[in-house]
């Protein structure tokens, strides 16, 4: 007995020990990973950056430590870094040039690839070449290696040059099938956002307003390629026409689209001539994660004077429990409230810059928002810059500025409310079995039940109610454009568009990036010297660690895994906690680029 209690103790010892052992190399691994991901990087003569498209794009990408820990590529990149990596880029002695390969990229906004396609072009400014090589270019890249002074394709490769196309997914059928009814209220002839739940084709209006907008984003693509490759913007239509994908890779030689054929190796052979590297010796690259950690070569400013970006990205919601899993905490009302209050007593602010990439959501939490945005500009410049979408409720907290930035290919206005509520009466009581009574002391006392259909007299109450949101809409619209509210109802009634459509009615000031928005606050603001300096502050690694790195870890992967149906995903996953009152754009247009 001495000899077994001997042996189980020595057993739970070691098992204590070995613990405590894999628990401390972990929180080396961790330190040592921070530390790394932390240090500034030299720059060798002769180097080049190359910029990899394998990863979605997004307004400000979030670390996520179990990605780091498992050793995996980052899910996503943030456009600050790549944006402000090619300034770098273009701003050091030691970098001769771009390199851009393409990977598996699951693509982006056309508005993100817009403002990544400037910075390149603006990089070629400084001399410094562009290199671009692809075994399969798809179309978002294509676009982007466009700018390229050399555009090198894989000879058994192709280039997917087809122009494009939306595809939105709708809903009515599967609700059907389960037994759930939506009761839709809504104002605007183009309020699209509801059809995918009670429709199983678009409207005609939708299909109006979502031809418009990608003829409009596509004339702005062609515009861009051919201005970069010399060719008609007939020639680059016909192409797509043609499906050149399908043939040989020698046409897109012979037509323009790319300058030459090589293997990689060759490819890696012409970067060596470029930068003057023997060829048995390694190029000098570095890759985004590098270019991150370069310190700029500029100096710093000592004025004192702040131009705040504050970043307003996802969907508009009340609470932070309205949020998708996963960490993306999106636009929560109360919170943005809290951080625009704060830069508006802060005295060294002398401007904001509200960066906007939202398709909307809470009518309520817009309202609140846009009240605060109105205090802000009284005492201080505000200027908007929206990013890929800055629809409906994106729109909505938009309009109080004092100047309006979008990219070309923006999708923005979508002026317009509705409100959605279920029936489930098909499901929980003829599917389900399931039987119900109430007993109520007033005729409205469980409104929003449901357990059945809504009554007439309900109906009437959320329509009224739906349609009072959408005048206040309008009014807050017309009061912060300087129109008239008639002006704006002619292009409103939920119409989606385009940054340079809504910059021919009104709705859109400029057209151009968030630099452009930094340097008009400046402006406004009368500062020469200043610094910018982001909002909300991004939380830290073992931040993001203790509360949600492993829920963003997963929803990463959900992301990557759905694809295109991710957008479907996160709309059901909101419908559970969806406020009575609603601006936003449909869940997500599908447009593939």
């Amino acid at each position: 007995m001495k000899e077994f209690l001997k042996y189980t103790l020595a057993t739970v010892v070691g098992i204590v020990l070995v613990s405590v052992l894999c628990t401390l190399l972990g929180l080396v691994s961790l330190f040592g990973i921070v530390a790394a991901s932390e240090q500034e990087v030299p720059v060798k003569p002769n180097s080049i950056f190359t910029l990899t498209f394998d990863a979605a794009v997004e307004e400000r990408a979030v670390p996520n430590p179990f990605a780091a820990v498992m050793g995996e590529e980052a899910e996503a990149i943030g456009l600050d870094d790549v944006l402000g990596s090619i300034k770098k880029a273009k701003e050091n002695e030691n970098i001769c040039g771009i390199y851009l390969e393409t990977g598996n990229f699951p693509g982006a906004e056309p508005a993100t690839l817009e403002a990544i396609r400037r910075a390149l072009v603006d990089f070629k400014e400084s001399g410094k070449f562009i290199v671009a090589y692809g075994d399969m270019y798809t179309q978002g890249e294509y676009y982007l290696c466009s700018v390229a002074d050399k555009v090198i394709l894989n000879p058994q490769g192709a280039v997917a040059w087809t122009g494009l196309s939306a595809q939105p997914v709708f809903l009515k059928g599967l609700f059907d099938k389960l037994g759930v009814k939506m009761q839709i209220f809504k104002v605007g002839t183009y309020k699209s956002a509801v059809e995918p739940f009670v429709n199983t084709s678009m409207s005609e209006a939708n299909r109006e307003q979502t031809s418009a907008y990608l003829h409009s984003i596509w004339g702005q693509i062609i515009a861009d390629v051919a201005a970069s490759r010399s060719i008609s913007a007939d020639s680059l239509n016909a192409y797509a026409d043609l499906m050149m994908a399908t043939g040989p890779a020698e046409e897109f030689v012979r037509c323009g689209m790319v300058d030459t054929l090589l293997y990689m190796d060759g490819v890696k052979s012409y970067l060596k001539q470029l930068t003057g590297t023997d060829e048995d010796d390694a190029l000098n690259t570095l890759a985004l994660s590098d270019m991150i950690n370069v310190k700029r070569n500029v100096p710093k400013d000592k004025s004192g004077n702040v131009v705040a970006v504050y970043y307003a990205v996802g969907e508009i919601t009340d609470q932070p429990a309205q949020a998708m899993p996963g960490g993306e905490e999106g636009i929560v009302g109360g919170k943005v409230i809290t951080d625009l209050s704060r830069l508006r007593e802060d005295d060294d602010v002398k401007a904001v810059v509200l960066r906007v990439n939202s398709p909307g959501g809470s009518a309520f939490a817009s309202e609140q928002i846009w009240n605060e945005v109105v205090k802000l500009k009284a005492k201080k410049p505000v200027i908007v810059s929206m990013g890929g979408m800055a629809a409906s409720g994106g729109y909505y907290i938009s309009c109080a500025a004092d100047s309006i930035f979008a990219e070309p290919t923006t999708l923005t206005g979508s002026i317009g409310i509705f409100g959605m509520m279920p029936d489930m009466q098909g499901l929980l009581t003829d599917k389900l079995g399931l039987a119900f009574d109430v007993v109520n002391t007033n005729r409205y006392s469980d409104l929003g039940n449901a357990t059945r259909p809504m009554t007439e007299g309900e109906k009437q109450l959320i329509q009224a109610s739906v349609e009072r949101g959408y005048g206040l809409f309008v009014k807050r619209c017309a009061d912060g454009r300087g129109v008239s509210e008639e002006q704006i109802r002619q292009v409103a009634e939920g119409r989606v568009w385009t940054g340079a459509m809504a910059q021919e009615r009104g709705l859109v000031d400029c057209l151009g990036g968030i630099d452009d928005a930094i340097a008009a606050a400046a402006n406004k603001a009368g500062v020469e010297n200043y610094t910018v300096l982001a909002y909300p502050a991004q939380a830290s690694f073992f931040d993001n660690l203790l509360s949600q790195g492993k829920d963003n870890y997963i929803n990463a992967k959900l992301r990557t895994s759905a694809g295109e149906y991710y957008g479907i995903i996160r709309c059901l996953n909101s419908l559970k906690e969806m406020t009575p009152l609603q601006a936003r754009i449909e869940a997500d247009p599908n447009i593939r680029l």
